[in-house]
């Protein structure tokens, strides 16, 4: 019997075997377009069981762990040993959660009290999963499940991680799961080619009078969209929504300038982090902004969120007072939601507030609702703001908040977000109607 590729001790594919045997189920994984996982197994503690037992009790132990597995597993698996403690179990048409739910079968089988000599062990372990993606690599696959597997290891051990939820270091050495590994990689791309542009969603009074229109940033790469609701998150763990913060308020200045230009002056608002806000250069990125594009400061509006501008920090008040001096209007964005003072929101140098959507769902029907806002309106406006409701998508949404004196609203019902040549022709037709 040719015995090259398998591991003495268990009878295993040991790890050469395993990745002749990985290149060829990958293979064919892919020709038939079926899944294939891949769960790495680490005992945890090996290394104090082999100083207590010797190494002939740390090979018992192994034999004995390599009978279990085969008992329970080689029908469905194909399983190898990877290296001293470390078991690779390779199951074809295992996919996401047929290979998760087999990993936790793992974990009770090896938690089981095993007898050696005259010593009883509670062994445990830590699992890693990985399941076969689109033209993946046999090496990539089994490289997964490996970090995986350490992550569940650094998490205290006796649990399975699935890869994707792996802690790995970024480009700016922040730890990251690997699908924010590859949305991060993705923005800097979209910040070295130009995947990033920007949408623009009008802000409308009831007047039919256009308040401002929100710049709302995109990143798309290689024809692939990456949503905010992905990239965002990233880019403030890593520290990058500065840099994105900063390409938003020269294009959004640009954009606001050309509207002016087309004689269609508009204020332009942008979105602020409170990365940017706490940020020593933010005044002069602000300042470059309005220079650069020689845009009227009276079109530029920064959405800053309720919670900074309740922070007393002296970076960030003199960054609002810098912004207000340049001649750029705040905004009180996602109002309601946060850590509301109503006492020192007097204070708050903001000439317009945003209800959250939050408010605007429940309407018409919710009484208590709408009350709340009936009263946010009334202060507002007593206050010398606008007020401003965001995600209104219906008549019935848009009647109630006319009602309880909301100013204009935000929403589907006018406008989803656009390009900036649509939002251009869309400016262009309101006017028309308003002066016809």
């Amino acid at each position: 019997m040719d015995t090259a590729g398998i591991d003495p001790l268990t009878g295993f594919l040991d790890r050469h075997g395993c990745l002749r045997n990985a290149a060829r189920l990958t293979e064919h994984a892919h020709r038939d377009q079926k899944p294939l996982s891949a769960i790495w197994v680490n005992l945890d503690r090996f290394r104090k069981i082999n100083g207590s037992l010797g190494m002939g009790g740390g090979d018992a132990v192994i034999a004995k762990m390599g009978d279990r597995l085969r008992s329970r597993n080689e029908h469905r698996t194909h399983i190898a040993r990877m290296g001293s403690d470390e078991f690779l179990l390779l199951a074809p048409a295992h996919g996401c959660e047929e290979a998760a739910s087999l990993a936790s079968e793992l974990l009770q089988l090896i938690a089981q009290p095993m007898e050696v000599g005259a010593m009883s062990l509670y062994p445990t372990c830590s699992v890693g999963v990985a399941s076969l993606e689109y033209a993946e690599e046999a090496e990539s696959l089994l490289q997964r499940a490996e970090h995986a597997m350490h992550e569940a290891k650094r998490q205290g051990g006796g649990r399975v991680v699935q890869s994707g939820d792996e802690q790995l270091p970024g480009r700016l050495g922040i730890k990251l799961a690997r699908e924010e590994l590859e949305v991060e990689h993705k923005l800097h791309a979209a910040l070295q080619i130009g995947g990033l542009y920007l949408h623009y969603q009008p802000i409308v009074g009831f007047n039919g009078r256009i308040e401002a229109i929100e710049a709302l940033m995109r990143c798309e790469l290689n024809g692939e969209m990456v949503p905010p609701v992905k990239f965002i998150p990233v880019a403030e763990k890593t520290g990058l929504v500065i840099r994105l913060g900063e390409w938003s308020l020269m294009q959004g200045a640009m954009q606001a300038k050309r509207l002016s230009d087309l004689g269609l002056p508009t204020k332009v608002a942008v979105n602020v982090s409170r990365a940017q806000l706490t940020a020593p250069k933010f005044s002069q990125a602000l300042y470059a902004a309005l220079l650069c594009s020689d845009v009227e400061p009276r079109l530029i509006e920064l959405e800053i969120t309720e919670s900074l501008f309740m922070d007393v920090s002296e970076l960030v008040q003199s960054n609002m007072r810098a912004a207000i001096a340049m001649g750029v209007s705040l905004s009180i964005d996602d109002f309601g939601t946060g850590y509301s003072c109503l006492a020192t929101l007097k204070d708050i140098p903001a000439g317009k507030l945003k209800l959250d959507r939050a408010f605007v769902v429940p309407l018409p029907e919710d009484k208590r609702v709408y009350a709340v806002v009936k009263a946010i309106s009334q202060l507002g406006r007593e206050l010398g703001m606008t007020v401003v409701a965001e995600g209104v998508e219906n008549e019935q949404q848009s009647c109630a908040l006319q009602d309880a004196g909301v100013d204009a609203i935000q929403g589907y019902l006018h406008a989803r977000p656009m390009s900036a040549d649509a939002v251009t022709g869309w400016l262009d037709h309101q006017a028309a109607l308003l002066k016809a």
